[in-house]
């Protein structure tokens, strides 16, 4: 799990809250948590590898200017599974060695391996969830540029940037705050350890706030383009609505379930550490709500990885594809020859709409009365199983509904 009170742990000297939390049964925290991360580890890998059929990632069908958001989306898989990978490292370490606890508990100890282990798992595993955080915001920012704006794919290098700049430095600065003056003799008290929480939640939390709103934004802007294409509103148009919809709600749901319970449990143990006594009769359902929601964390924190792969492509089976696929170079001149050239290759590629290539290419080739009909699509994710790129365009005014995505690959190749 993802928790700054671990971080906290790791000081000789750390408070009753966080001491009573870390050391109530750690070998079945330590159990839940190795499971739960070995397991999101092991299916979100299979979800994001190449497929035979029925599901396109990135990189399957190598492509010289991928839509930034699909990169997004990779990018945040990929922080999620490194995430996981430090919990199931720290968990286990803390199962094959039971007395490391013990260790990282004597101050002015002579051996550092405990010390450095806890601080070193503790800040491998905040980093990289709290960059997957960052590239989740970054991701409604940019689903609202692109629809609103028609953003470039260029941002990508700025959203590089922004989520490893501001996680690294938050990270960095939250840990020397807190093991300040030194690791084996931290400062007590708990406005200096404010700092360390704040560099660990800000990123939920802006995300928690931000992306609803980016997304009902980008819901509306979405919905005001497929109104202004032909003029009416079908029940096509309605459709490709309700996905995109669909897809961000899944994304905020997966968050909320994975995150919340750390803010509630954050809060009951800051209740608790503000008490002269946590051992009080008084505080007994305090303490058990704040063991509950812990282990609840231990649980689901690691579940995002699997989560997130779900609610971005929905299951994608298990017909991997371990043929290496052939790099090709795609003419993306303009809107009209760079699809049906990469039908040619194939249908799959044929009907990748990588929307932000689309709309710069089309800005060069169209005027501004075409651009809205000729080159608007917006990516909507988990319908069957795979992933579903809608793209509206004048060639598709007779777009018919279809269950699965292989038919509207078919479709597509057939226009």
């Amino acid at each position: 799990m993802a928790s700054p009170r671990l971080e906290t742990f790791c000081c000789p000297n750390r408070d009753a809250a966080t001491e009573f939390v870390v050391t109530f049964q750690p070998v079945l925290f330590g159990a839940l948590g190795l499971g739960s991360a070995s397991l999101s580890l092991v299916f979100a890998v299979l979800q994001i590898l190449p497929k035979r059929k029925g599901y396109r990632r990135l990189g399957q069908y190598p492509l010289p200017r991928p839509a930034s958001s699909s990169r997004i989306l990779f990018i945040i898989s990929i922080c999620d599974i490194l995430g996981c990978t430090g919990i199931i490292v720290r968990s286990s370490v803390w199962l094959g060695l039971p007395n490391i606890i013990d260790r990282v508990s004597v101050a002015n100890s002579t051996d550092a391996w405990p010390e450095v282990f806890c601080v070193g798992s503790a800040m491998w595993i905040q980093l990289f969830f709290s960059a997957s955080f960052w590239w989740t915001f970054c991701y409604a920012v940019d689903v609202f540029l692109v629809v609103k704006t028609s953003a470039g794919i260029s941002t990508i290098i700025l959203y590089h940037m922004i989520t490893w700049g501001l996680a690294v430095l938050l990270c960095v600065e939250g840990v020397a705050m807190l093991y300040y003056p030194s690791i084996s003799d931290c400062e007590q008290g708990l406005q200096h350890a404010i700092p360390h929480y704040l560099t660990t939640y800000a990123p939920m939390l802006l995300v928690l706030v931000a992306n609803p709103v980016f997304f009902n934004r980008t819901i509306s802007a979405v919905t005001s383009l497929l109104k202004g294409r032909q003029g009416i509103y079908t029940e096509n148009e309605r459709r490709l609505a309700n996905e995109i919809k669909i897809r961000f709600f899944k994304i905020m749901l997966v968050f909320c379930i994975c995150w919340i319970p750390n803010i509630i449990n954050e809060g009951l143990l800051f209740y608790l550490e503000m008490q002269t006594d946590i051992d009080d009769n008084a505080f007994r359902n305090i303490r058990n709500a704040a063991l509950i929601t812990w282990f609840i964390m231990g649980i689901l924190n690691p579940m995002q990885a699997l989560l997130n792969t779900l609610a971005f492509h929905g299951w994608t089976g298990f017909d991997v594809d371990f043929r290496l696929q052939p790099r090709r170079e795609l003419a993306w001149d303009s809107i009209s020859t760079s699809v049906p050239n990469a039908a040619a290759n194939n249908p799959l590629v044929g009907t990748t709409l990588l929307y932000q290539s689309h709309v710069q290419e089309g800005k060069k080739n169209t005027n501004n009365g075409q651009h809205h009909s000729d080159a608007i699509s917006v990516l909507s994710e988990g319908s069957e199983s795979s992933t579903v790129e809608i793209h509206i365009s004048s060639d598709l005014r007779d777009y018919e509904a279809v269950d699965a995505d292989e038919e509207s690959l078919e479709n597509s190749v057939r226009h």
